[in-house]
């Protein structure tokens, strides 16, 4: 499984930005997409993950502002991400997890910049 993602940027306090993350490669083994991200200087944190069922998982400091999607057909996974603090600034990683085989991947990071 490869994974693209792109969409990142600078942006100002209390604007939007959207990540997207395409997949490619065995996508069908796939039970779980979603997006981590990596403060300077902080360990990489959960932000948003989702299921293939739909279900959804936030971290408590995007929950509300922040919306993850599927788009099947196309195999991808979008980060929507609205009222953005500065605090939110890092890299972003989209990952995916094919639960069968304990496999996790991850895609190359997007860097997200809020100034204030």
């Amino acid at each position: 499984v490869q994974l693209q993602a792109y969409g990142g940027g600078l942006v100002q306090a209390g604007g939007s930005l959207r990540l997207s993350c395409a997949a490619s490669g065995s996508t069908f083994r796939i039970n779980q997409w979603g997006w981590h991200r990596q403060a300077p200087g902080e360990q990489r944190e959960l932000a948003a993950w989702i299921s293939n069922s739909g279900s959804t998982t936030y971290s408590d400091s995007v929950k509300g502002r922040f919306t993850i999607s599927r788009d099947n057909p196309k195999n991808t996974v979008s980060l929507h991400m609205n009222s953005l603090k500065p605090e939110d600034t890092g890299v972003y990683y989209c990952g995916a997890v094919e639960e069968k085989l304990g496999r996790l991947y991850w895609g190359q990071g997007t860097q997200v910049t809020v100034s204030s």
